[in-house]
């Protein structure tokens, strides 16, 4: 196989696995390429037989999964086809976990794992291969993984081979990664001999309430159980049951009491001994409660009908309030295919899909890519520390989206990681190798100087957890101390910080902390953070119970989360970063003056947040872990509907401390005043009749003849206020309702104009009878004057405003002033409309005159006496 030499198992001695027949092809396209992308659904063998052909006593390879149990599965499964155990010719590397020896020729590991060892070696010395597995799944790690090699490959290895998997048939975005000159990198495909699998659809009979954040509606969890069990009374061997997570998967357990087959669990926060023991089969009948793990990478043996509820978790970032969480979403088609494809691993096997077969069209193609969605804060700081802040000239398959990065970069910048041109400092160095998010990380550096490393640690643990979801903080870190995974968690942790004398994890490639960053967690949630700096008290750990331990880890990790109630006993609260949040109802927390809030999220449409998880801390601790948000200043301006002079100390968006300011700037006094008025509008102001009639004459001149007569409009009057209206010693909001409203608009008209104000928009107009009517203005385009019909005969045409431009449209009263014609053109009127008017008017109204001819008739204002 070329460059290879003696592989360590001919192709031919490999299991008789669909991709078999390729791997001549694979091994040779490396060769002449570099880089290729290998396409093999579920079940061909890409993940075990791959490794093993393309591996040589004279190089190591690494093969990358983007899961732990992916990749100790994948590495037993390869030690046994060689008759050994893991740690031999074929080890693994994890979180906390390494086994490996001098005689390793493939190592399986993390993406997260060597992402870390391409920052500490880019090179990767010794290495001839690396296959990133899965790569379909698009996780952060992976994408930079990826990206990074490129680099590599481009700039310091170009021997280095690189072979992209994926399941799926979308393999051209890898193979345009992947490839050189403009070229993209040659794709292999390896065709699957799965056994059939029969789908049924599976719906539950009633309506489900669609999944919201974390929350699944309980009656899909019964259906789900209920499918389970038919699944098992319809057929033999194991059932694999797809829920989004562990608590789900728990709850479903509960609802399978009493079956008469083994329920095991499989997902990502067991321990590595008890996701090991899910993939083995066992002596009876088995039900697999599994998350998204066990959808690609692994088998688990046995399985013939597959349980699908339909959901997936995934990370969403709300960037604006810095809130993230998981998600509970659909599945995609191409990942329910890969679910169903469990069944036919062996033997002929069956689906059960929980939803309509009409619905499955309308599910989306793929998943989309973690990076459109999640945290960037840990992608940007790998980005920062392989020198290319903002990943411009990146390979990467899509482009992080520009303002979540920017939230990213700050919030690495507001920690001390990164410094104004996006450069990773010294301090970001430290809070990568802790093998944590970079927020994490800070809690767990700083949060050592005050509790010291194994508080710290066990405090870090439990919000690196994501089973720490709801409640109170402490209650979780009680509850979990007897937890091996958790103490495991701790003794890690606690290393990474015993590994300098400063308390900085150790950046090298093998390092607990490095293998820690394998699995970090892309679901960390937070935007803008503080600069770091260490908290100080006089003695530390013994006077801090676990209430305040926890609340001033959380703090650390998130100061602009932050809260202080809002009233006392209530379960609103406010954060330091200005988003409203409530506790759950019921919740023991309810009523605590000061929180730190771990999780919270907020939904479509909802005014605030709400709280999932939280700690107690007290206002000093909460000013120490948050100190860069305090301020103190003075504030005169337009606050909640009035003029406020105050000197008011905060923290971030609370007001901690507000003093009436006795003598304030005037001038600062009128600019809040005016301020307040363009917030809120001209209805400040008193509109008297006079001010009414003038602003609407002047409103008239401006659309009549334009320049230099003043605009009236709302716009133009709020666009300078300080311009045309005396505020004199105005302080507050009452005494713009005593300003001089007429007088202020007069100040606008300049001298030139202002005499011929009554000429251009008269406020009234003689009519023949003898009455001056005032004229309405309310309409610029077309001022209407109301005038009764007997008091008009003898006008010829109506009346002309504005230097003769603009006719007066005449409303034509009854005697009783109701209108009986609208007309400018009044010569009209008088031929063609008061005849009939005439008619219908002088019967009504006989003692009023209704002449044959207006024209010439005499106007009057009184009616005819009457007749004795």
């Amino acid at each position: 196989m070329g460059q290879t030499g003696r592989v360590l198992i001919p192709a031919g001695s490999l299991p008789d696995l669909p991709v078999r027949p390729v791997l001549p092809e694979v091994a040779a396209t490396l060769d002449d390429a570099g880089a290729a992308v290998l396409v093999a659904p579920p079940g061909t063998g890409k993940t075990t037989l791959v490794p093993l052909a393309l591996a040589t006593p004279g190089g190591r390879v690494i093969v990358a999964e983007p899961r732990r149990v992916a990749a100790r599965a994948a590495a037993r499964r390869m030690a046994t086809l060689l008759g050994e155990q893991a740690g031999q010719r074929v080890g693994f590397a994890v979180r906390g976990e390494r086994q490996v020896s001098r005689d390793t020729v493939v190592e399986v590991v993390t993406t997260g794992l060597l992402v870390r060892r391409l920052q500490a070696d880019p090179e990767l010395a010794g290495v001839t291969t690396v296959i990133l597995d899965e790569c379909h799944e698009r996780h952060l790690d992976s994408d930079l993984a990826l990206a990074f090699l490129v680099e590599v490959r481009a700039a310091l290895r170009p021997d280095l081979r690189v072979l992209a998997t994926s399941a799926t048939a979308d393999a051209e975005r890898l193979a345009a990664v992947l490839g050189e000159s403009g070229r993209p990198a040659p794709i292999v495909v390896a065709h699957a001999r799965n056994h059939p699998v029969e789908v049924i659809w599976a719906p539950p009979a009633g309506p489900i309430t669609p999944p919201h954040g974390l929350r699944v509606d309980p009656r899909l969890l019964d259906h789900v159980a209920a499918t389970t069990r038919r699944a098992l009374a319809e057929g033999d061997g194991d059932v694999l049951v797809f829920l989004p997570g562990a608590g789900e998967i728990t709850t479903v357990a509960g609802r399978l009491a009493g079956l008469d087959a083994e329920v095991v669990s499989l997902h990502g926060r067991l321990t590595g001994a008890a996701q090991d023991a899910a993939l083995r089969a066992g002596p009876r009948r088995r039900v697999v409660l599994a998350t998204a793990v066990a959808e690609s990478s692994l088998t688990v043996p046995g399985v013939r009908a597959v349980v699908d509820a339909g959901l997936s978790r995934v990370p969403r970032m709300d960037h604006a309030r810095g809130l993230g969480a998981l998600a509970t979403v659909a599945v995609s088609r191409s990942s329910a295919e890969q679910r169903a494809g469990r069944a036919g691993r062996e033997a002929p096997g069956r689906v059960y899909r929980c939803w309509p077969a009409a619905l499955h069209d309308r599910l989306p193609a793929q998943p989309e890519p973690e990076i459109a969605a999640a945290d960037l804060t840990g992608f940007a700081l790998d980005l920062a520390l392989w020198g290319h802040p903002g990943g411009d000239g990146l390979a990467l398959p899509d482009p992080p989206p520009a303002g979540a990065l920017r939230a990213a970069v700050a919030t690495l910048h507001d920690l001390g990681a990164v410094d104004t041109e996006g450069r990773v400092t010294a301090r970001g160095r430290d809070l990568a190798a802790a093998g944590l998010h970079p927020r994490l990380g800070r809690a767990l550096i700083d949060g050592a100087t005050v509790l010291g490393a194994d508080r710290a640690a066990e405090m870090v643990a439990v919000l690196d957890d994501d089973r720490t979801t709801t409640g109170d903080v402490v209650s979780v870190l009680r509850a979990g101390r007897n937890d091996p995974a958790r103490r495991a968690e701790v003794r890690r942790l606690t290393r990474a910080l015993d590994r300098s004398p400063t308390g900085r994890a150790a950046p090298d490639g093998t390092s607990p902390s490095s293998e820690a960053a394998a699995d970090r967690p892309s679901v960390a949630p937070g935007a803008a953070s503080t600069r770091s700096s260490s908290p100080r008290r006089p003695s530390p750990a013994a006077r801090l119970n676990d209430d305040l331990a926890a609340g001033l880890i959380v703090g650390l990790a998130y100061p602009e989360r932050v809260a202080r109630v809002r009233e006392p006993g209530s379960r609103s609260y406010l954060m330091a970063g200005g988003t409203a949040a409530e506790l759950p109802v019921g919740s023991p927390l309810t009523g605590t003056p000061w929180l730190a809030v771990a999780g919270a999220d907020r939904a479509a449409g909802a005014r605030v947040a709400r709280i999932r998880s939280a700690a107690p801390l007290d206002e000093d601790t909460a000013l120490e872990v948050a100190a860069p948000m305090a301020t103190e200043s003075a504030e005169i301006g337009w606050i909640d509907g009035d003029v406020v002079a105050r000197r008011v100390r905060r923290l971030g968006a609370i007001t901690l401390v507000s003093t009436r300011i006795a003598d304030p700037d005037p001038a600062q006094l009128r600019a809040a005043l005016v301020a307040g008025l363009r917030q809120e509008g001209l209805d400040l102001l008193t509109w008297s009749r006079n001010a009414e009639d003038l602003r609407r004459r002047l409103a008239f001149a401006h659309a009549a003849l334009g320049d230099p007569w003043p605009d009236m409009s709302d716009e133009a009057l709020l666009a300078n206020p300080e311009d045309w209206l005396d505020l004199g010693t105005a302080r507050r909001r009452s005494d713009l309702a005593r300003a001089d409203v007429a007088g202020g608009l007069r100040r606008l008209v300049p001298w030139s104009v202002a005499g011929r104000l009554d000429d251009v928009a008269p406020e009234r107009l003689p009519v023949p009878s003898g009455s001056q009517v005032r004229v309405d203005y309310r309409d610029p385009a077309a001022p209407v004057l109301a005038v009764k019909v007997q008091e008009a005969f003898g006008w010829k045409e109506a009346p002309r405003l504005a230097d003769g431009r603009v006719p007066v449209l005449l409303h034509l009263l009854s005697p009783a002033g109701r209108p009986v014609a609208v007309t400018a053109d009044l010569g009209s009127f008088w031929v063609q409309g008061y005849p009939q008017v005439r008619a219908e008017m002088r019967g009504r109204y006989p003692r009023h005159p209704w002449p044959e001819d207006p024209t010439t008739a005499e106007p009057t204002r009184r009616a005819n006496p009457r007749s004795r």
